[in-house]
Parts: structure tokens; C-alpha cells; sequence
């Protein structure tokens, strides 16, 4: 059995390793995506507050000043909390089929002023578009639906990876009676987390990449299996069903129309008071605390409303998820999404989720989220290394004449 598992290890480490290196790597830098980005684009990001305390613009101001300016645009979200010093950020949808030039517009959320546009992810555009594009080559390579379905497959691989390379850490099975026993196994297993660092290249690169996949583990399962999560949910969702218990999500609370329904019945103000009104109402029947407003959308495929808050129930500490979905025609409450208490499985995936985009626990997390990316690539690179040193072994003992 141990000689399969092997096999098993070394065909799946070998097929995702590329895919590793560049997940890992991209995804240490998404960590510091909006630092990356404000970097890169300080004039369209930075802002600086009044010094007279002045208050943000209302989100619909800004919302119609956008739309002022893009006329041939829809804006289907809106973003209803930001930091005080950034750029208020609207994202465009065509209303008339034809592409647009921009899809991502930067806002001065004081004076409503137009800092600056991109369409998100192309590269070819230059650098104003450095951090969106990482984040579309983390998140399918840059290459759309089939990129996406691809390192799917490869978070999938990476999971049962998990298991697989764990297992072959364990010490072999005791010969002699003598030698069982829990205590005497734990002994055996001990060498297995240590690195010796005086120790030759390839017994450098074995313990570095054996010890640096099991410190780690639990997190680089939680990577693995999330990564699952958000790339391949038709695998996903089926386990996690079998296993938990589940809300209805928040896109299934409304039925799907036959035809999509471009723009609300509601005005946006209306739909926003009766978002207010209906979370209001969840919050003092189920005895949650809402912190803050997150955001408002518009689901044309629909015609509802998604009003989004982060309350106590969220892990998540930059964008909340409890949710509130009503009909955007007549106002009706279609239903209610809590991230965690209501439903077993919806608050694992909440953690799991939220530990993979690295949004609770401040800086400390955020710098181990950041090493977990870089030991990621490491242990694709040293499995690569140790492939080839046996392999390269193999083939100086077989042209040895017998």
C-alpha cells in the first residue's frame, strides 16, 4: 500500500506543481492586494480626508454621479462602508450588450470627483492593472471559466494530496512486538518534523519538504480545500451537503426569472430604506448585533435585492455576509443568510473561507496567510528537486555496466 501511495504522492505533486508555485506565489501577494494597488495607483486610491471632519458623500451620490458619467452603464453594486482615506469603487455592467471600454471606476467619496477607471484584470492596459490581474492569475490563470475549472481540478488533486503526503510521513509499521505501542510510534514519527540543516542538498530538500508540510498542515488543508471551494463548488457543495447541514444560499432565495429583469422596480433609496427596515427586523428577532453595512446589490437574473451587513455573526472582519434578499418589485422578504449559528456546514465554510482570504485576525494571520503562499510554492519546488535527483539516481545506476 505504501508504495502506491507513493506513486500516487509523487504522479499528483509532479502534474500541479507549476499550478502550486503560481497559486502560492500570487496568492502571498493577494494578502497585500489593496496595499499592492494603492501603491501602484496612489491617485486613484489615496484620498485625504477633509481636515473639517466633513462627512463621505452618500453611496447613492456617488452611485449617480458615476452613472452621470457612464451613461451607456449599469452599476448593479454598491459598496456601502470604506476606509476614510480610499477611494470609493463602483463596478460597471453593460445595459446595452455592447462592452465597455472601463469596467472598474475610482471615486473620491468627498467630492465625488472621478479619479480614474481600468477594466479589471487587463494587464495589457499596464500597470494600473498589476494587482487585478495577480488576482486573476491566482484565481484562474488568467485564462477565464477553463482556467478557473482547471486549477479546480488541481485543488481537488491538492486535497487528496494532503491526506496522501501526511500519511507517508508516519513511521512504517513496527517489525518486532517490542516496538509498538502509541508512545514508541510518536518516537519514530519525531524525525519526520525535524530539518537537518547540516545534513547534504537532498537530505536538505527531503526534510524541507517533509517538515514544511506538516507544521503547516492543518492550514494547507484549509488552502486545499477551500481553494475547492471557490473553484470547483459541483465537487464542493455535494461533500459538504453529505456531511452538514445547510441554509438555502442567498442566490437560491429568489427564483430565477425567464428573462432577466435589466433595472428594479424599486428606486435604489427605496430599496436601500427597505434593506435598513428588513435587517433591522432579523436583528431583533434572531439577537444579532449589526456592525456595520457592507453592501447593497441588484440581481437582474431575479429582480432581488441582496443587502449585505457585517454583524457579530460574521468572522470575516472586512466585509460581512449576513444577508437579507427581497423582491426588488414590491420590497417582499425572500429571505434571510446567516454565516454562522443557523446552519453546520454554512459555518465551517465561512471559516474556511474567510482563513483563506486571510480577513480575520489582523496582521498576524495576514503575515502566516503570506508564508503559507511561499511554503506552498517551496514544497512544489523541492518535490520537483527530489523527483529529479532519484530520477537522475535511477538512470546513473542503470547505465552502470553489471
Amino acid at each position: 500500500m505504501r508504495r502506491s501511495i507513493v506513486v500516487l504522492h509523487r504522479v499528483v505533486g509532479l502534474t500541479m506543481a507549476l499550478f502550486l508555485v503560481v497559486a502560492g506565489l500570487t496568492g502571498s501577494l493577494l494578502v497585500w492586494y489593496e496595499e499592492i494597488d494603492a501603491a501602484v495607483n496612489p491617485g486613484w486610491l489615496r484620498i485625504v480626508p477633509p481636515s473639517d471632519g466633513q462627512a463621505p458623500l452618500d453611496p447613492l451620490q456617488l452611485r449617480a454621479a458615476v452613472l452621470e458619467h457612464y451613461p451607456q452603464a449599469s452599476i448593479h453594486y454598491l459598496t456601502l462602508h470604506g476606509r476614510a482615506d480610499r477611494a470609493a469603487v463602483f463596478w460597471l455592467q453593460a445595459s446595452d450588450g455592447k462592452p465597455l471600454a472601463v469596467d472598474t471606476v475610482f471615486v473620491d467619496r468627498y467630492t465625488g470627483k472621478l479619479l480614474g477607471a481600468r477594466h479589471h484584470g487587463e494587464i495589457g492596459e499596464g500597470i494600473h492593472n498589476l494587482a487585478p490581474f495577480l488576482y486573476e492569475l491566482h484565481r484562474s490563470l488568467a485564462l477565464g471559466k477553463t482556467g478557473k475549472l482547471l486549477l479546480g481540478i488541481v485543488a481537488l488533486l491538492w486535497t487528496i494530496d494532503c491526506f496522501a503526503g501526511a500519511w507517508l510521513t508516519f513511521p512504517a509499521p513496527a517489525r518486532r512486538p517490542a516496538n509498538a505501542g502509541w508512545r514508541n510510534w510518536l518516537r519514530r514519527w519525531g524525525p519526520a518534523w525535524k530539518l537537518r540543516w547540516q545534513a547534504g542538498s537532498y537530505k536538505r530538500h527531503y526534510d524541507l519538504h517533509r517538515a514544511g508540510g506538516l507544521w503547516p498542515w492543518a492550514l494547507l488543508f484549509v488552502f486545499a480545500w477551500s481553494s475547492v471551494a471557490f473553484n470547483l463548488p459541483e465537487v464542493y457543495t455535494p461533500v459538504m451537503n453529505s456531511l452538514f447541514d445547510h441554509q438555502a444560499e442567498p442566490r437560491t432565495l429568489a427564483p430565477r426569472l425567464p428573462r432577466a429583469q435589466p433595472q428594479p422596480g424599486l428606486a435604489w433609496p427605496a430599496a436601500l430604506a427597505r434593506a435598513r427596515q428588513l435587517m433591522a427586523a432579523e436583528s431583533r428577532t434572531r439577537g444579532f448585533i449589526v456592525h456595520e453595512e457592507s453592501s447593497l446589490r441588484y440581481d437582474p437574473r431575479s429582480a432581488s435585492f441582496h443587502y449585505r451587513v457585517r454583524s457579530q455573526l460574521d468572522v470575516n472582519e472586512k466585509r460581512g455576509n449576513t444577508t437579507v434578499v427581497f423582491d426588488a418589485n414590491d420590497g417582499r422578504q425572500l429571505g434571510v443568510f446567516l454565516p454562522t449559528g443557523a446552519a453546520g456546514g454554512d459555518t465551517v465554510s465561512t471559516w474556511l473561507l474567510t482563513l483563506h482570504l486571510a480577513h480575520l485576525w489582523g496582521m498576524p494571520y495576514r503575515l502566516a496567510a503570506t508564508a503559507i503562499g511561499m511554503i506552498v510554492a517551496m514544497l512544489s519546488v523541492t518535490g520537483i528537486y527530489l523527483w529529479w535527483k532519484k530520477r537522475r539516481a535511477r538512470r546513473m545506476r542503470a547505465s552502470k555496466p553489471s
